[in-house]
């Protein structure tokens, strides 16, 4: 019997960045239908993450945990201490997941931004693509060890070719994977980049199988489920025929103020209470999941 997937959303939703100020905003998300909250791992002082676990815990949720990586944390850099720096992070990623009591962390973990590190593409040559590839390894290697003993589960997610220029497929996350051939390493597929990197998206999860952990639900344009194109019961039938369980989380991104030249891609606060909006978003995708189910 297919155990359907739990549904949450990310803290971003509401606030960002997100403090213990904000840990009341936890009931509203439960009220809204949400099984957990995808929290950012949180940087030093931002807020105590056993008290921010025991807090989502009170308000019915559990914690999922995104990942922040940057040039200075960058498992693929040539650069000693941004490797070793990228290769610690992970590992107080995975400290502050057992201390929330969360079991995944995911993101783009191999590191490499592009636009938001200021950071431009460019071509290289295959001697250091491979020397690239050989330290992701190597570090999701050490860090994936380190995570298994300590009960996590960490999470790879391909990014769209603007956002790194490392891992941008499914296909390319389950070869990484592969290579790294750690237990606690798999792989975190959003339906937001795929949209604009894999030729068929349904296919994707399905070739993406047994790697998959974790998932996220987004529109083409990261707007609320529904508004956009994205074929969800056809999503949500690749989830079931691989019997994908693991979280779901919701991480739309307003669209709001159409005007020219505001940036679609910068955060900004919600200006009204979207609740309504979210609890929508979590019963189109709950009943596309039962409408698909075994």
């Amino acid at each position: 019997m297919w155990k359907r997937p739990a549904v949450g959303v990310i803290s971003m939703s509401y606030a960002r960045p997100f403090g213990k100020e904000h840990f009341p905003l936890f009931a509203r998300m439960k009220q809204a239908g949400m099984d957990f909250v995808e929290l950012l791992v949180p940087e030093d002082g931002e807020m105590d993450p056993a008290e921010a676990g025991r807090a989502a815990a009170d308000a019915g949720l559990f914690v999922a945990l995104a990942a922040r990586v940057n040039l200075q944390r960058d498992l693929a850099s040539d650069d000693a201490a941004a490797h070793e720096a990228g290769v610690a992070y992970l590992h107080r990623c995975v400290d502050i997941a057992v201390a929330m009591g969360a079991t995944i962390v995911g993101g783009p973990l191999y590191g490499t931004p592009l636009v938001f590190a200021g950071r431009p593409p460019h071509p290289i040559a295959e001697d250091q693509r491979k020397a690239r590839v050989a330290r992701v390894v190597t570090g999701l290697q050490t860090a994936g060890t380190y995570a298994a003993e300590h009960g996590i589960t960490l999470a790879v997610e391909p990014l769209n070719r603007f956002e790194t220029d490392f891992c941008n497929t499914a296909a390319q996350a389950v070869d990484l994977v592969t290579m790294v051939d750690r237990p606690a390493v798999g792989v975190m597929l959003d339906t937001f980049h795929m949209n604009m990197e894999d030729d068929d998206l349904p296919q994707a999860i399905r070739n993406t199988g047994r790697h998959l952990v974790h998932f996220q639900a987004n529109e083409n344009h990261r707007g609320f489920l529904g508004t956009g194109h994205i074929d969800w019961p056809a999503i949500c039938r690749a989830l079931a025929d691989i019997s994908y369980s693991g979280p779901i989380t919701l991480e739309p991104f307003r669209r709001t103020d159409m005007r020219l030249s505001v940036p679609l891609a910068q955060w900004r606060p919600p200006a009204h209470d979207e609740d309504a909006d979210l609890a929508h978003s979590a019963a189109l995708l709950r009943g596309c999941l039962h409408a698909v189910r075994a």
